[in-house]
């Protein structure tokens, strides 16, 4: 049996869906790799928001599997819409890794140091954090951005840590925002592997029930709350309750709340940032 495995091409994403290959190899499987290129990926200098809704590094993998150009999807969880696209399903989420944010450059904030992220969750909670900071747009995969840090004289950059560990690069991690300090985006940390409708079973081998507990959770909440690319919203399950915040973008409100139940969390939050509007 063939199996072709679709994936974004920058060398996270190659080394990401390897992994997954490892996952999913048994006896009678020959598997291919076949590496698709995202809207994300073409545009690299454009903040988010301009290229389109939350998706912009998943949509053209879901056009393939759709077209049956490929079997599997391999998306970080955290790139992927709140809800599944019509015909595909995440057929297994592999055991989830560091979900958290990673501060590079420096082990710790200061008053008017300059930050680079693109995410505009990050932006709200940094400037929460500390109002002086002064946060820079940078666009890129992680060696482009750790690079830019260094050309444009930027104080740090925030990336996911699970990527930096994944490329063997958490040397270059000077601290780890725990979620208590910064939430992250939910599904970060949790790859997921997509499919077709009904084909489930070629990806089962590879799913770990808690993972899918904790990202379904965050991911509903995300729905819930109306949240994507364009709204700074974070979800995370820690195993044992589930929080959600919202902010404005530039940090002046921050409201989280957390619970078991992921559309009473989210109504909570949504009641609180209405108090804001």
């Amino acid at each position: 049996m063939l199996l072709r495995v679709g994936s974004r091409g920058s060398r996270l994403a190659l080394t990401q869906a390897g992994r997954a290959v490892e996952a999913l190899r048994g006896p009678g499987i020959e598997i291919a790799l076949i590496p698709i290129t995202t809207a994300g990926d073409r545009d690299r200098t454009r903040p988010f928001g301009q290229i389109g809704e939350r998706g912009v590094f998943v949509k053209e993998l879901e056009e393939a599997l759709l077209e049956r150009r490929i079997d599997v999807a391999v998306h970080s969880a955290k790139d992927m819409t709140s809800t599944d696209t019509m015909g595909l399903v995440v057929g297994a989420y592999p055991p989830r890794e560091d979900p958290r944010d990673a501060l590079c450059g420096v082990a710790a904030l200061a008053p008017g140091m300059r930050i680079g992220t693109a995410s505009v969750r990050r932006r709200a909670q940094l400037l929460a954090l500390e109002p002086t900071l002064s946060i820079e747009p940078l666009r890129g995969n992680i060696d482009t951005r750790l690079r830019k840090r260094g050309e444009r004289g930027l104080d740090a950059v925030v990336l996911a840590a699970c990527g930096l560990d994944r490329l063997g690069l958490g040397d270059e991690i000077g601290a780890r925002f725990d979620p208590e300090v910064m939430l992250p985006e939910a599904g970060q940390g949790a790859l997921a592997l997509q499919v077709r409708a009904g084909e489930e079973q070629l990806v089962a081998v590879a799913d770990d029930a808690e993972t899918r507990r904790q990202v379904e959770a965050e991911r509903q909440a995300v729905a819930l709350v109306g949240g994507g690319c364009l709204a700074p919203v974070a979800a995370y399950h820690d195993g044992v309750v589930l929080t959600v915040l919202v902010a404005d973008e530039d940090g002046r409100w921050l409201e989280r709340r957390a619970g078991s139940e992921p559309a009473l969390v989210a109504a909570e939050v949504i009641e609180l940032a209405a108090a804001h509007a």
